[in-house]
């Protein structure tokens, strides 16, 4: 099957079901595993490399105001590849190409590959998807291996973190400039590692907060994870804005309890590193738990992450 994944994390499920050599076409951001050899088909408009939170943030919605897309897809590249299916996303028109900016190219297409929408909100929505990409692609077994095995991860670390002695209150800032609560399933990874995520609930979409929202909502822990950013990236833009006013007199900062983590691989992304995230998360919300170097034993390759950075 020719395979065009327009969405990292299903590019990383496509690879874990063992099927990386059928990928004829991938977006930009599709760099896991290394080593994918696909055609780039889908190119961001705005190029954020080296650009602030609230550039990135003025740009997109200067975008979204004249109804201009954010993603440039190539119809050519597309076209030469003659996939079987597509697979793209239904959730966020500045994460990934949605499906209705391809329908103009997807008419051209003879014969038509088949379209797989994925629409995750949940941690389980993703587990359902791995079967739904699985059943698409006929390897049902492996996804139905590959999702099992990740619950059972998910199960195992919630069974431990259920033992703590404090259930911390964590606030997940998925934008620094503005402040942006991060939704989604990072609720579900928070509850799973033994947390209580503020201002949030399970499948909610991210949105805005004001800083009196987050002062407010009193959280014990603050993870700092831009959507889309490295934990290298975002230490460097939270060091430039750390020391402002409205930073220092919010608890969590002031006592050390905030962590800066890598988004772009472990929170973002609707994949099998997810779990991986819920694992750090853990780890930093209940280090006595977790020794250092322990939470990966006996993990499969595509589950296991770096251990946690504590500040």
């Amino acid at each position: 099957m020719r395979i065009c994944s327009l969405l990292p994390g299903a590019t990383e499920i496509v690879a874990a079901l063992g099927l990386a050599d059928q990928l004829v076409g991938i977006s930009h951001e599709c760099d896991y595993p290394p080593g994918l050899s696909a055609p780039v088909v889908v190119e961001p408009v705005i190029q954020t490399e080296d650009i602030a939170s609230a550039e990135i943030d003025r740009r997109v919605r200067t975008a979204a105001a004249e109804h201009q897309s954010l993603y440039r897809l190539s119809a050519s590249l597309l076209a030469a590849a003659h996939p079987d299916l597509i697979i793209v996303q239904d959730l966020c028109d500045v994460c990934a190409i949605t499906p209705q900016e391809l329908d103009g190219l997807l008419r051209r297409l003879t014969p038509g590959p088949r379209i797989l929408k994925l629409h995750p909100r949940t941690l389980n929505d993703i587990f359902s998807d791995i079967l739904l990409i699985g059943s698409t692609v006929e390897k049902e077994t492996e996804a139905r291996h590959l999702s099992d095995s990740l619950r059972q991860v998910v199960a195992a670390i919630r069974h431990r973190a259920a033992s703590a002695k404090t259930r911390p209150r964590v606030a997940c800032l998925e934008w620094l400039s503005p402040l942006y609560i991060a939704g989604h399933w990072v609720p579900d990874m928070v509850d799973s590692a033994g947390g209580t995520a503020v201002l949030t609930d399970s499948g909610a979409a991210s949105r805005r907060i004001t800083w009196d929202e987050l002062r407010a909502a009193l959280p014990d822990v603050i993870l700092i994870m831009p959507c889309g950013f490295t934990r290298e990236r975002a230490a460097d833009e939270f060091n430039r804005i750390v020391n402002q006013p409205d930073w220092q007199e919010l608890p969590a900062i002031q006592n050390g309890q905030f962590h800066i983590v890598d988004a772009l691989s472990y929170f973002s992304r609707p994949g099998p590193r997810l779990v991986s995230g819920i694992a750090q998360l853990a780890a930093l919300l209940h280090p006595t738990l977790w020794p250092r170097g322990a939470m990966h034993e006996n993990w499969p390759s595509w589950a296991a992450g770096p251990s946690p950075v504590r500040p």
